[in-house]
């Protein structure tokens, strides 16, 4: 089978479109595999057996939508985003592993992790978040969608560094968008926000 190749993100379109296609040409046999069981325990060594991280900095998988999975694991695979953690993973991963762990870790049930939502900042963080209008991407209850990231129950470590790389422009391959929605924030906004986002 023939690797999929990265789109830039203004292509996400087109992306979704060809990932759609290859869902269920060889994704649903290879997840029968003990291959595939092995691919599942070195995610989990990291992300958590049923895909909810308890380490710090280290992100949920559970209930990420599936094509956000897999179109992360191309982008990792292609070089495009490149994290260093994850290379000796997904450097040979084939498009059916891709797809057959984006389908596994979709269906675990998401559970937080780590630090626990302050109510004080996440009132905050509510209403940043609705200035910012996180929602019309990540969805009003921050379940994510496509490529769009689960961003409800994640770590909160996690949320904050993250989104402290969109700001700082150190998070390679990522969205542009992002590093908008995010730019001239103050850390404590991005706390907040990881706190609110984290509750829900």
């Amino acid at each position: 089978m023939k690797r999929v190749p990265y789109l830039a993100p203004p292509a996400f379109a087109l992306a979704a479109l060809v990932l759609s296609a290859l869902i269920g040409a060889g994704a649903p046999a290879f997840a029968q595999t003990m291959l595939f069981k092995d691919r599942v325990e070195q995610c989990a060594a990291c992300h958590g057996a049923d895909g909810n991280s308890t380490i710090e900095n280290i992100p949920s998988l559970a209930g990420q939508p599936e094509f956000f999975v897999m179109n992360q694991l191309v982008l990792m695979r292609e070089g495009v985003r490149p994290v260093e953690q994850m290379l000796p993973f997904v450097k040979d991963l084939t498009d059916p592993e891709i797809m057959a762990l984006a389908a596994y870790f979709g269906m675990r049930t998401p559970r937080l992790e780590g630090t626990k939502p302050d109510p004080a900042l996440a009132q905050r963080g509510q209403a940043l978040s609705e200035r910012l209008r996180c929602g019309s991407c990540h969805n009003q209850d921050f379940s994510g969608d496509q490529q769009m990231p689960r961003i409800a129950k994640q770590r909160i470590d996690y949320m904050a560094a993250a989104m402290r790389d969109y700001r700082d422009n150190k998070r390679k391959g990522a969205d542009t968008a992002m590093s908008a929605v995010v730019f001239g924030l103050s850390d404590a906004d991005i706390d907040a926000l990881a706190h609110y986002a984290a509750s829900k």
